[in-house]
């Protein structure tokens, strides 16, 4: 498994034959990192309505430097962010007499109900990693009537250009890590998958909501030919 990890990590990103600092291409293609939603909401360290556990300073400063080390290495950077209108379908106090976390039909599928999170504007909705290390971030859940764990589509199937930005860089393979293992990076990196990337999640750089849901998360990228690996040997 160790050197399974390690030949992922060199084809990747260590520069080795196929993969220049200055222009890391491949046989195949660019390589590309995305850094999904690490936002002051979604961390215990910034107190975020939605903070999920193992976010405090330490695990954002990780994921940092581990991003730093990777643009080093010439891998190109774009991120997710959550930027809600303050009336989005997804917060609770927008559904009267609901509470955080209950669920509710809407058209035929289900959502689930959060504390107000992420709005557009306010301190809290910032991505917390250097934004000078991005080439892109692209905005996700801008649509009052849709959820959008996904950085590459929101639950009504409205596309972001995460896609048209990725290929127009010539990326085939990603690393995707940030928060939470069992939403939204989950469903980026299934997308991502499904349109055809080469998919690699960090398990180290990531936090999920729940460990039940995050298991499940786990196995449910493995069936979709997504490589799962503990940490990458930076």
């Amino acid at each position: 498994m160790e050197l399974d990890v390690l030949f992922i990590f060199g084809l990747f990103c260590l520069g080795l034959s196929l993969v220049t600092m200055a222009d890391p291409v491949s046989a195949s293609g660019k390589t590309g990192v995305i850094v999904v939603d690490l936002q002051g909401d979604f961390t215990t360290w910034k107190k975020g309505s939605l903070a999920v556990d193992g976010t405090d300073r330490a695990f954002v400063e990780k994921v940092q430097e581990a991003t730093m080390t990777l643009s080093r290495k010439g891998c190109l950077v774009f991120g997710t962010q959550d930027w809600h209108p303050a009336r989005h379908v997804s917060f609770f106090s927008n559904h009267p007499g609901k509470e955080p976390f209950e669920t509710v039909e809407i058209q035929g599928r289900t959502q689930v109900l959060w504390p107000p999170h992420c709005v557009q504007g306010t301190e809290n909705a910032r991505v917390l990693v250097d934004n000078n290390l991005f080439l892109a971030i692209v905005k996700k859940g801008q649509d009052p009537r849709y959820d959008s764990y996904s950085g590459f589509r929101d639950d009504g199937g409205t596309k972001t250009e995460m896609d048209e930005i990725l290929k127009r860089n010539g990326v085939t393979e990603l690393i995707v890590y940030g928060i939470a293992t069992d939403y939204c990076v989950k469903a980026t990196a299934v997308d991502a998958a499904r349109a055809g990337y080469r998919v690699t999640v960090v398990e180290d750089l990531c936090r999920g909501v729940a460990p039940e849901s995050t298991t499940e998360a786990v196995e449910e990228m493995k069936k979709s030919g997504i490589s799962v690996v503990k940490k990458l040997p930076l």
